[in-house]
Order: C-alpha cells, then structure tokens, then sequence
C-alpha cells in the first residue's frame, strides 16, 4: 500500500498482517479522494478504526491540517505510528489507541469539532449507524462537515435524523462509500429565524 497522491505521494506504507484489519485498497482510496479531493485542504481530519492509517495519512497528503487516529488493536496502532513518522506528518498527526465509542466521547469532551470524519468498521457488524449516532451525540462534526462511512456494498446508510442528509453513496466492487453532510442549522440563525 502507497500514498497515492500529496507531499507524500508514493512513500510505502506498512499494513498488519491477518484477517483483523482490511485495509481500504489503493484503488477504493484513490476513488474515495477524487470525490474528496475539493473538501480535504485545510480540514482537521478524524479517521475512525483507523486500521493502518493509510486514510487519514492519504489526507494529510493531500493538504488536511490535521488528523487524529482512532484504532483500538495496538499492533495496527504501531503499524499507524510507523507510517506516520515515514511520511513526515508527526507534527500534524494524534493516535487515540482505544475503542472507537471512548474515542468520540473524550474528542467530544475535549472540544474537538472535525470537518471530515472517516469511519471504516468492520463489515456486516452493524457498526455504522451506531458510530454515526455517536458522532452526533459528542458534537464533533462541524457543520456542514461529512462522514464519510465505507461499509460492504450490501449495507444501506440512512440518516439517523434531520441534522444529517445523504449526499451520495458509490459503489465499487463490494465496498460502499456513503457522504453524510452536517445539515444543521446553527442555534443562533434559528433564533433570527423565529
């Protein structure tokens, strides 16, 4: 697996071996960023079971300010630790090593509001909906902000409410691609509104 395009454009990135992590593929990521490719300079960058990091890494490439890695497995954490220092983007990079639901709760704490989140669970646990509602709940989508959810191409993403709306979904081969974008009317145009 490579960086596709970016400052990093071309450095090998390290994958864990075995079946616990799937790696996005090169030609999804590929795909994945030219749908991407006006929105990712300058975001703060959330890349949910983060696996290698080859997505939040592809981004920081491409122009993102910065990217926080969430990935509960510690050998996946190192093999994110690794490609981080490979590519040059330490500076600009923060690893979370715990469960993805403590992670959303404690960057909700914190303050921390992303402009793209990333999430890609495992396929066909029924993960999706409950992390996208979890996102919501911690307030860490910006607004007008997009999580992006890849899942197997078998799985439908419907919005959890009208704070989201589907802006998208592509397919490629047995990976789906679903563009949920923060809809939400700010408090403060509501009330000029009344």
């Amino acid at each position: 697996m490579r960086v596709i395009a970016g400052l990093a454009k071309g450095r090998k990135l390290m994958t864990r071996e075995g079946q616990d992590t799937r790696p996005t593929t090169d030609r999804s990521r590929e795909a994945l960023f030219a749908m991407l490719q006006f929105e990712v300079p300058g975001t703060r960058f959330l890349d949910l079971f983060a696996g290698s990091g080859g997505v939040g890494i592809e981004a920081l490439s491409r122009g993102a300010q910065e990217a926080v890695f969430v990935e509960l497995s510690r050998d996946a954490a190192y093999c994110i630790r690794s490609n981080v220092k490979t590519t040059g983007f330490e500076a600009c990079s923060r690893l979370l090593i715990k469960d993805v639901y403590q992670a959303i709760r404690q960057l909700g704490q914190e303050g921390q509001r992303f402009d793209i989140i990333f999430m890609d669970p495992p396929y066909d646990h029924d993960l999706e909906m409950p992390c996208v509602q979890a996102i919501l709940e911690a307030g860490i989508l910006e607004e007008e902000g997009l999580i992006v959810v890849e899942s197997s191409s078998k799985t439908d993403i419907i919005p959890p409410d009208d704070r989201l709306s589907l802006e998208k979904v592509r397919d490629y081969k047995v990976t789906r691609f679903s563009f949920l974008r923060n809809t939400a009317v700010p408090s403060a145009v509501e009330s000029r509104m009344e």
